[in-house]
């Protein structure tokens, strides 16, 4: 890799071998504008773009990344080579460099507009703890979860950016000895601590995109918290599924990493058994297990590193179970992984987990503790991945602080 006439710390996890996509905005401005995060600079890529005559001037151009990400892979590859040049060409430099902001100045928004959302539950880690704490007497696992990656649909209109509070959310609840169902504010407030992926290129209803298929359509990977209401969800779920106790809110980092970014990062899944069916087999030579270390902190205090390498169910097969009943994904849907945990009690990617049920609670070095998590706590998640060369890839951070409820 060429070195850039830009300043940039060795160890940065938004060095050149990154370049991951947003949208941003500074004090006074008309609007938000697509960014480039490179070093300690986010590049207005609109403005670069258009003083250069680029041909992809217009896709980028916009208030969020829905136009690159509708532009297609070929133009994906060809936006991130001519960065790249810009960075690295002295000759670029004067033309490029008014278009560069310091990060620490800007506002970062919705990266790109939520279409659908489909949530997973592909770790087997988390599954099987899930099963031993609610089903101590039975196998912890369901019988169909190693033959599918198990999801659901949820709410494209609560996803919100990274740093917008969360409030705590009302509902049914009922514990297993009350009589009847009360209302009122969660006491089980949780977290999950989750991987999010971005369609860009569309697929044709009725098609279907196989696992092969998975860069063709996934512009790149961001970071999610899926936060969860334990007990609302503990009564509603039977029989269809996760509702109000997940739909009141899912945050997103703002910063989406190109998978051309993560291909240092490819790793083998782990060994499935049995073998899954035709169209979830891995691709050959083709493995698009990810090597992403996360990290949890509630209020400034690590209490997890989850490692995605280990997820049962990779992304390009979540896609192609997504669409294998020839159902359509359109650009900017977005689905996310499952809590991502790993064999280890500090590798748990929630609470429920992280404390078992509740009956464990976590110790904070303020001397509190934590069954799950109260008002004015604030969660943190990070991650980073290996790059060529030895760098490493960011994701920066998504974060959310717990208001009370509004009752």
């Amino acid at each position: 890799m060429p070195e850039s006439w830009l300043d940039i710390a060795p160890d940065s996890p938004f060095g050149l071998h990154n370049l991951p996509y947003g949208v941003f905005s500074e004090p006074g401005d008309p609007g938000p504008r697509t960014g480039v995060a490179v070093g300690a600079h986010v590049l207005d890529l609109g403005a670069a773009a258009r003083a250069a005559g680029s041909p992809f001037a217009d896709a980028v151009s916009g208030p969020s990344l829905d136009g690159l990400l509708a532009a297609g892979r070929p133009v994906w590859e060809q936006v991130r080579a001519t960065v790249l040049r810009w960075l690295t060409d002295p000759a670029r430099e004067e033309g490029v460099r008014p278009h560069l902001i310091g990060r620490d100045r800007v506002r970062m928004h919705m990266p790109f507009t939520v279409g659908d959302y489909v949530d997973f539950y592909s770790s087997e880690h988390h599954a099987t703890n899930v099963g031993r704490i609610f089903r101590p007497d039975s196998a912890p696992l369901t019988p169909n979860w190693k033959h599918l990656p198990i999801g659901y649909h949820g709410r494209a209109g609560t996803v919100v950016p990274s740093g917008a509070p969360v409030v705590r959310p009302c509902g049914q609840r009922k514990g297993p000895d009350d009589p009847a169902p009360v209302f009122g504010p969660s006491r089980r407030l949780d977290i999950e601590a989750e991987v999010g992926f971005v369609v860009g290129a569309p697929s044709r209803r009725g098609g279907r995109v196989p696992v092969g298929g998975f860069a063709d359509h996934v512009f790149g990977a961001f970071l999610v918290n899926d936060w969860s209401a334990r007990d609302l969800q503990a009564w509603e779920y039977v029989p269809l599924g996760p509702f109000l106790g997940k739909s009141f809110a899912t945050s997103v980092s703002p910063w989406v990493v190109p998978l051309q970014a993560l291909e240092a990062a490819r790793v083998e899944p782990p060994v499935r058994d049995p073998e899954p069916l035709e169209y979830l087999r891995d691709a050959k030579d083709e493995p698009w297990g990810l090597d992403l270390a996360l990290e949890v902190r509630i209020n400034g205090h690590v209490v997890a590193r989850p490692p995605f390498a280990q997820m049962y169910w990779t992304p390009a097969q979540q896609l192609a179970h997504m669409t294998v009943n020839g159902a359509s994904v359109r650009t900017g849907d977005m689905y996310a992984s499952g809590t991502v945990s790993g064999p280890e009690p500090g590798q748990r990617g929630c609470l429920l987990e992280m404390t078992w049920g509740g009956r464990e609670p976590l110790k904070l070095p303020d001397g509190s503790e934590r069954a799950f998590l109260e008002d004015g706590d604030t969660v943190a998640i990070s991650a980073t991945a290996p790059g060529p060369e030895g760098s490493v890839i960011g994701f920066g951070e998504v974060t959310g602080s717990v208001r009370p409820a509004e009752e």
